[in-house]
């Protein structure tokens, strides 16, 4: 029975990946910060101390790298180097479709776990579905002020359901065949924030429109209502002129590819989840 580490298992990708391995029959070790029972297990990329109880008897981990850290290489690196010696044989990655391997951030450790691990494979999924319907800031805009605002201008995005997100870990973990390749994952099309905006709309049953801001402009009312660093706001908003200009409009067949189903719809998802739109 394959035992997979899971870090972030509370969150909203790992549960599902958690779930999922489970319903296959895996053994699973859920990491967390804050152990609640069963397979939970202490992990806690601050403490180093922690890493070693988390890896033992473990086969394969699904990577979640310390949020917020500008450099996340110099901690992962470690934790990989203890896991190869510790005989885990496979590692699959969450990054995120907006970083290419080899760049900054987790793009340095997609290009070490590429060129130097047996087994691998990272998730590159575009934009969540969940940011509409979750804890999201558009998800609190649309709940608030009927309206979710960004800088993307007419961009398009092919956004992606986490459930399936997941899904594609569970196979990129459980496969008896590795992937060794990274996966950008989108759902079936691509959407402007307008056309978001009406779907939404006809699953709250109320006007949500798409408010427009220039990067600068967004740049303000992220900073002013998340209270992030101003320079980390602007890191942000720059995402979204980079859906302005197009970047994010590519649609891949990778969740049907991988998982032999196809990946679901906004609109779908709009449906499954009225409820998280009511007005607040």
């Amino acid at each position: 029975m394959t035992r997979v580490l899971v870090l972030g298992a509370h969150g909203q990708i790992g549960s599902r990946v958690v779930a999922g391995l489970r319903s296959e029959g895996a053994g699973v070790r859920a990491a967390t910060r804050h152990p609640r029972a069963g397979d939970d297990v202490l992990f806690d990329w601050a403490d180093p101390g922690t890493w070693p109880g988390a890896l033992d008897g473990v086969a394969a981990v699904h990577l979640l790298p310390p949020q917020g850290d500008p450099d996340p290489a110099a901690t992962v690196g470690p934790f990989l180097e203890l896991a190869r010696g510790g005989g885990v044989g496979r590692v699959v990655l969450l990054s995120s479709s907006a970083i290419e391997p080899g760049g900054a951030g987790l793009g340095e450790v997609h290009a070490h776990i590429a060129l130097s691990w047996p087994e691998w494979a990272v998730l590159r999924p575009s934009w969540f579905m969940q940011n509409f319907s979750g804890e999201h800031l558009q998800a609190q805009s649309i709940r608030s002020a009927d309206e979710v605002v960004s800088a993307t201008g007419d961009g398009r995005v092919g956004f992606v359901d986490v459930d399936d997100i997941a899904a594609v870990a569970v196979r990129a973990l459980l496969d008896p065949e590795a992937h060794n390749r990274d996966h950008v994952l989108t759902g079936p099309e691509a959407l402007s924030y307008d056309e978001v905006a009406a779907v939404v709309s006809g699953a709250a049953g109320r006007t949500v429109r798409h408010r427009r801001l220039d990067v600068a402009g967004w740049t303000e009312e992220i900073a002013a209502r998340t209270g992030l660093d101003p320079s980390f706001a602007r890191m942000l908003a720059d995402m979204d002129a980079a859906i302005a200009g197009g970047g994010a409009s590519t649609l891949t067949s990778t969740v049907a590819d991988v998982t032999g189903r196809p990946p679901g719809s906004f609109a779908e998802h709009c449906r499954r989840h009225a409820g998280a739109f009511d007005r607040v």
